[in-house]
C-alpha cells in the first residue's frame, strides 16, 4: 500500500517540506495527457505514470512548480527505469497468478483513502486520476499490492542478515572496521589579514602572545572554550573551538608534532602555521584500533541488508527483463 501511495498521493497533496534545491533553475512541471512512453511486453506506460514516479523521487518538484533543469533528466531516466521495473515485478506476479485476500484490499482502500486531508481533495483526486472510477482505483490499488507481494517474496525476505552472517563478514572484512589515530581538539587561533604588511603581522604576533597565558591558564574545557568564543578568529570560535575528533592523518604537521608531546587537558605553545597562531588543548587521544564486533553490529545488519536488498532488485530486474521486449517510445 505504501508504494502506491508514493506513486499516486503526491500528485495531489501539496509538499510542506523545503529543500536546498531552492536556489536552482527550474523547467515547468509537464502536462501528461496519457501519451505512451513506454511498452512492456506490449503493456502501455504513459507520461502519466512517468511523472508519478518522477514525483516520487523528487516530491519537491510541486513547490517548485517544476524539476531542477539540471537534475530533470537523471530523474526522468530514473523514473523511466523505475517505471519499467515495476511493470515487469506486476507482470510476473500475475505470470505466477498471485492474488490479494478482499480483506486485505479492502483495508488497503480504506487506508488509501485517509492518506488525503479532507473528501474533497480525495474527490479530486478521484476526479482527475480516475474519472470517478473506484474499479480503475481497486485496480491500481491490486497493481501496487502485487508488485509489493512479489517484493517481498523475491527481496525482502531474502534480504535478512543473520548476527551469524554479519560477524562473517566482519572477521572477513576488519580493514573496514579499522579507526586511525585521531586526537580531540580545541584549538585558539590568530589570523591576520589577506596579504597582511609587517605591522600588521607584527600586531597579529602580539595578540597570540596575548593569548597564550589566558590559553595556559583555563582549568577545563568550558573555560577554554569560553575563551576560544572571545577571541579566536576561525570558524571553530562558534562551537568553542572544538574540532570534535580529528584523524591525526589530516591535523597540520605542525600541529600534530605538537600534540604528540601533550597530555590530556594540556595546552600547547603558540603553534605557527604560514602566518597565522595557533593553541590548541588536547581533550581525548584514541590510539589506532580495529573496532569491536559488539559496536559495530547495530549499525552493520542494517547496511549489509540494505546492500543486498539493492543487490536482490538489481538482480531480479536484470532476470525480469532478460526475457521481456521493453521499447521505450
Amino acid at each position: 500500500m505504501k508504494q502506491f501511495i508514493s506513486l499516486c498521493i503526491l500528485m495531489t497533496l501539496p509538499v510542506l517540506a523545503a529543500d536546498s534545491t531552492s536556489h536552482l533553475a527550474t523547467a515547468p512541471l509537464p502536462k501528461p495527457a496519457g501519451k505512451p512512453v513506454a511498452r512492456v511486453n506490449g503493456s502501455v506506460l504513459t507520461d502519466r505514470d512517468l511523472l508519478r514516479e518522477m514525483m516520487t523521487i523528487f516530491p519537491y518538484a510541486r513547490l517548485h512548480n517544476g524539476f531542477p533543469q539540471a537534475m530533470e533528466p537523471q530523474i526522468r531516466r530514473g523514473a523511466m527505469q523505475m517505471m519499467i521495473f515495476e511493470e515487469l515485478v506486476y507482470q510476473e506476479a500475475l505470470a505466477r497468478k498471485m492474488s490479494i485476500a478482499p480483506s486485505k484490499m479492502s483495508r488497503a482502500t480504506a487506508d488509501f483513502q485517509k492518506q488525503f486531508p479532507s473528501d474533497s481533495a480525495y474527490r479530486k483526486f478521484m476526479r482527475e486520476e480516475f474519472n470517478d472510477s473506484q474499479q480503475l482505483l481497486r485496480a491500481k490499488i491490486q497493481r501496487s499490492l502485487l508488485i509489493e507481494e512479489m517484493l517481498k517474496v523475491e527481496v525482502t525476505s531474502k534480504a535478512s542478515v543473520s548476527l551469524a552472517e554479519a560477524k562473517v563478514y566482519y572477521s572477513q572484512h576488519l580493514d573496514k572496521f579499522r579507526t586511525p589515530e585521531s586526537y580531540s581538539v580545541q584549538t585558539i587561533s590568530i589570523i591576520p589579514p589577506d596579504n597582511a604588511n609587517p605591522a600588521q603581522l607584527k600586531e597579529a604576533r602580539k595578540r597570540a602572545e596575548d593569548a597564550l597565558p589566558q590559553a595556559k591558564a583555563a582549568k577545563n574545557y568550558e573555560e577554554f572554550g569560553l575563551l576560544a568564543e572571545k577571541i579566536s578568529e576561525d570558524n571553530y570560535r562558534v562551537m568553542m573551538g572544538d574540532h570534535k575528533r580529528v584523524d591525526k592523518s589530516k591535523l597540520p604537521p605542525e600541529i600534530a608534532q605538537a600534540v604528540m608531546s601533550l597530555k590530556i587537558g594540556d595546552v600547547s605553545n603558540l603553534i605557527q602555521l604560514d602566518q597565522a597562531y595557533c593553541i590548541v588543548r588536547i581533550n581525548g587521544h584514541a590510539p589506532a584500533a580495529v573496532q569491536k564486533f559488539d559496536d559495530v553490529k547495530e549499525q552493520l545488519r542494517p547496511q549489509l541488508e540494505k546492500d543486498k536488498t539493492e543487490k536482490l532488485r538489481f538482480d531480479l530486474g536484470k532476470r525480469l527483463q532478460a526475457h521481456a521486449k521493453v521499447e521505450e517510445l
